[in-house]
């Protein structure tokens, strides 16, 4: 409860601030039921908040700026009765309409309750767009955000959305980002029961986003409502020994959700906290080593929202997470002490104000601030050894010694952003925005790594690689967009059209590198910084247009293009750059603060079918070119002789890459029975580079640089995914998931020693063989028990890859699943069954 209640008092201070991409728009017409005449003046109300609206002379009302969820809304008029629409279900960034009926009544009856339905088509997205609500959530066998992307189409289980890198895609919290940026992902760990809504955009996403090239996933938090609430939940996966239960990780995840009014309509609180502890499924070996838990993650989520008036309103915010934990290599499995511990926190602090200035003008504003610090290593950077790890005879598993790696990074970011929405007219949304984001970067990196051949064996009597590294820097970076959403009345074909302008200011200059050779006789060479040159400002004007075209009531035509962008990861411009380490040579990587963003080209064109009034079917073409891709160049010397030396490496926007494919989705809703989706992925995904070290490693193994695109190693040419909501007898409700995909690629070039190459003549060709394919079945099924009131036990089994499949990940040159060890982390994880309780009251 402490933990609560300081989650609370953290948030306290209020900033101005805003959050783009959480609330929509209710709309729609009250007409007399009997005479289907407008009628003027009638009170619509959100029940539970302070928003409402009334009808004008057209009948027409508007509800703007309502905070994605769900909600009933009470209509209301003298001498009609009172109707009470149940359900409503707002999304961020689209409209709700409704269309409301009221019967005449000359004495008062008590309310009629409708439960809504959102159409099946709908028609003011241009966009491929995926949500899922809490309640769906719930629903799931998903324990977090990385999971949840992979029940989408072209989405692989590492979450490469439609062929683009996994670092390619930004994580909104809110509407504001909450990203690592100096390695890539999601910066922290969020609560699951603090999700009201999850949504991924993977295509034609409009001006309103950006610094992301393949997805946006935008994620809106639940707030607390007019009745007080607590929900405690406890799951595990060892509630009992011995037999087929030993397949377990020594899980144990316990949630607390508190909710619930300080003032009645007015302020609001809600605060979700969750404790996951785990030994991972290697905890045979880590017992060995270390006491229980090996890993420690403990996230939270603290709200309050206040309504100053009907329309002003107050949010403030806290994102909490910390986590401690420690890798496992199979080769290391007898020595994994040896190992780096690890741990990562963060917090953010973020305040909301929200303004409705008239009924046609409502803006946002928002300020917050982000921390994330990460370590790798003990406490103190000196204590790292540069003696090599030792291998037994056969180079096959470390034996003793530990890895020289430790590491800290600090990324403080202060963001400022404003949004406003203008609906002139019923049919026409302008929405323009601008944002600044100023980062204060440090990181401290020591580390040295063995060189290998490209078959993974160690060369003992090679130096080491260091990749050593110190910076800190403080770069900034800032859009501006305009959007125009207009709706054609006559024909309801919908034009989104949007501009986003970005920038990037390193703020840092870049050194100008030059490697001479003292000696012509001795063939040696060493390196010099002539000078140093101001990193320019990068720059980028966005266009995005959308189209959505109905050419039948249950036939819409959608397609999109635009051009997207995407900050360098500050890594990649800092690292090694140094001026005190590029005198000595240290570090063989080095950034250039003088990279490019890295560009999409995208473009889809889709259609959407109602079957009838629960079932739908749609269909999507979509093509990527990717452009000015981070790789490593490697510099040497035409007369150098690698010596104690061995050059450098510099990154550089020098590959590009390209996707196109055709997704299917059939999917079914309001059924009380069976609902859920069906969806079916054709994608191609070639490029010349698969990540930003992949120059320096071709060069150092004597590959020439590839300039001919080829299959990437998550290109998945057929996606099959199936996730089906079923309700059974005794109030049984149960959620399968089955996912396939077929082989993707790996590189066959076998070896007979691990040195040298078994055919010498064999040129190398990257990704030229195919694993088999995947199949993996998971499902939950939960019993709720009520006692009365308000007060609920539910009790669920939660079992993912129920036939335990064994999915390979990846094989060696030589096609061996596993390698030369036979690596078990090879697979997927196994069978794991959770079983768990949830008390609300």
């Amino acid at each position: 409860m402490r933990v609560v209640w300081s989650v609370l008092l953290g948030i306290s201070l209020f900033n101005d601030i805003l959050f783009a991409g959480t609330s929509g728009i209710l709309e729609g017409r009250v007409v007399d039921k009997e005479t289907k005449e407008p009628l003027i003046g009638v009170s619509v109300v959100i029940v539970g908040t302070a928003q409402g609206a009334a009808t004008n002379s057209d009948g027409y009302f508007q509800v703007n700026n309502l905070e994605a969820g769900t909600y009933d809304v009470r209509f209301s008029n003298i001498g009609y009765q009172t109707l009470v629409y149940k359900k409503v279900v707002i999304r961020s960034d689209l409209r709700t309409k409704i269309s409301i009926e009221l019967f005449p009544s000359a004495v008062e009856l008590g309310e009629v309750e409708i439960t809504a339905e959102r159409p099946l088509i709908e028609k003011d997205i241009t966009s491929t767009n995926f949500s899922i609500n809490s309640a769906q959530v719930d629903k799931l066998p998903i324990r977090n955000v990385q999971e949840f992307i992979t029940l989408f189409p072209s989405v692989t289980a590492e979450g490469n959305v439609r062929g683009g890198k996994t670092t390619e895609v930004v994580y909104l919290v809110d509407g504001l980002p909450l990203q690592d940026v100096v390695g890539g992902g999601m910066g922290s760990t969020l609560p699951k029961s603090s999700i009201t809504e999850f949504s991924i955009q993977s295509g034609g996403f409009e001006a309103e986003y950006g610094n992301a090239l393949s997805g946006v996933i935008n994620i809106i938090t639940r707030r607390g409502g007019n009745r007080h609430s607590a929900v405690v939940r406890v799951e595990k996966d060892n509630w009992m020994a011995g037999g087929w239960h030993q397949q377990h990780n020594r899980t144990t995840e316990t949630e607390l959700t508190l909710s619930g009014p300080i003032i009645r309509d007015r302020l609001h609180y809600f605060a979700a906290n969750t404790l996951f502890f785990n030994d991972t499924r290697w905890w045979q070996d880590f017992d060995d080593f270390f006491s229980s838990p090996v890993s420690r993650d403990i996230s939270g989520l603290g709200k309050l929202d206040f309504t100053v008036s009907p329309r002003i309103r107050l949010t403030a915010q806290n994102v909490y997470s910390l986590r401690r934990w420690r890798d496992y290599e199979f080769s290391w499995r007898f020595n994994l002490d040896g190992l780096p511990k690890r741990s990562r926190s963060s917090y953010r602090t973020t305040a909301i104000l929200s303004h409705t200035l008239s009924d046609i003008v409502h803006y946002t504003l928002s300020l917050s601030h982000y921390y994330l610090i990460s370590h790798i290593g003990e406490e103190d950077k000196n204590s790292i050894s540069l003696i090599p790890y030792e291998y037994d005879f056969f180079l096959e598993y470390v034996i003793r010694g530990d890895r020289a790696w430790w590491a800290e990074t600090r990324q403080n970011i202060y963001t400022a952003k404003t949004d406003f929405v203008i609906q002139p007219n019923p049919n026409n949304i302008l929405k323009l925005g601008f944002e600044i984001n100023q980062y204060d970067i440090f990181s401290d990196l020591v580390k040295y790594e063995p060189q290998r051949t490209y078959f993974g064996k160690i060369l003992p009597e090679e130096p080491q690689f260091n990749y050593s590294s110190s910076y800190h820097y403080f770069p900034r970076t800032g859009s501006a967009y305009i959007q125009d959403k207009l709706e054609v009345e006559k024909d309801g074909a919908v034009v989104n059209l949007g501009f986003r302008w970005d920038f990037l200011d390193p703020k840092s200059e870049r050194p100008v590198v030059e490697y001479v050779t003292p000696d012509s006789t001795s063939g040696q060479y060493e390196s010099q910084v002539t000078r140093f040159a101001k990193a320019a400002l990068k720059h980028q004007l966005s266009p995005r247009m959308g189209l959505s075209f109905p050419l039948a009531w249950n036939i819409l035509l959608v397609m999109n293009y635009g051009h997207y962008f995407q900050f360098p990861l500050f890594d990649y411009l800092y690292s090694g750059i140094n001026p005190q380490q590029l005198r000595s040579g240290v570090s063989v990587l080095v950034g250039n603060p003088d990279l490019k963003p890295e560009r999409t080209h995208a473009w889809e064109i889709g259609m959407k079918y109602g079957l009838d009034e629960k079932s739908l079917i749609s269909v999507t073409y979509f093509k990527k070119e990717f452009i000015d891709q981070i790789d490593s160049k490697t510099f040497l010397p035409s007369k150098a002789r690698v010596a104690g030396d061995y050059g450098f490496a510099e990154y550089v926007n020098n590959a590009f890459a390209n996707a196109d494919g055709l997704e299917f989705v059939l999917s079914r809703h309001r059924d009380d029975k069976l609902s859920g989706s069906i969806s079916y992925s054709l994608m191609r995904t070639e490029g010349v580079s698969e990540y930003v070290n992949q120059g320096i490693n071709l060069h150092r193994w004597g590959f020439p640089v590839l300039n001919e695109p080829y299959p990437l190693s998550w290109d998945q040419l057929h996606t099959l995914k199936v996730n089906l909501d079923v309700q059974l007898p005794f109030n049984i409700a149960g959620n399968i998931i089955w996912m396939y995909n077929s082989g993707r690629p790996y590189t066959y070039f076998p070896s007979r020693d691990g040195f040298t190459a078994e055919d010498t003549t064999r040129a190398f060709s990257p990704n030229n063989a195919r694993l088999p394919s995947n199949s993996t079945v998971s499902a939950k099924f939960s019993k709720k028990i009520s006692f009365g009131g308000l007060t609920a036990l539910s009790m669920y089994g939660d079992m993912r890859n129920l036939f335990n499949a064994k999915n390979a990940r990846w094989a060696d040159s030589n096609g061996r699943i596993g390698g030369q060890l036979g690596d078990l982390s090879v697979y997927y994880e196994p069978r794991r069954v959770y079983v768990g309780i949830k008390y609300e009251m």
